[in-house]
């Protein structure tokens, strides 16, 4: 099942300000898709809990970060202003880096890791529509986690 789109305009990073905090939004190419309720099974919240968990382990002390979500990456085209950003995402979990990408308001650019927990409600939304934007970015690392099917599938940037 796809999320579902939020009308026909053309949004950007400075409409996407505006909308309502209680509601959960990401922006793809201008399009707005809703992460509306019901929340995450109890198995997608322990897997991204545990993997969040490992993944901070693992890098401590590193000149790196990790973020669970939510948490808004603004994947810029080109050198446009923020307002003019058409694509914000929110991943499960990403790792960045290039800790200059950081600001108050998530991060610029792409993340160089990210892990999307699938459940039934975005599975199609995460693989179909997600995973071509994290490549175009530059994303050198996608996981996709299969958490009923105890299936991970990794795909990786040529560019690395």
């Amino acid at each position: 099942m796809a999320l579902p789109q939020c009308g026909s305009l053309h949004h950007t990073y400075a409409d996407y300000l505006t909308w309502p905090e209680r509601g959960r939004y990401e922006l793809i190419s201008g399009v707005a898709y809703a992460r509306e309720p019901p929340a995450p099974s109890r198995l997608h919240q322990e897997v991204v809990g545990e993997l969040y968990y490992q993944i901070r382990l693992a890098l401590e002390g590193k000149p790196c970060r990790v973020y669970i979500a939510p948490f808004d990456i603004r994947l810029p085209e080109s050198g446009e202003a923020d307002e003019q950003i058409a694509t914000v995402v929110q991943p499960d979990i990403l790792v960045v880096h290039d800790l200059h990408k950081l600001d108050d308001r998530g991060m610029r650019g792409p993340p160089d890791w990210i892990a999307e927990v699938l459940s039934p409600g975005t599975a199609s939304h995460d693989q179909v529509v997600k995973l071509p934007v994290y490549e175009r970015a530059g994303v050198l690392e996608v996981w996709l986690v299969h958490p009923t099917a105890r299936k991970l599938t990794i795909y990786r940037s040529d560019s690395k």
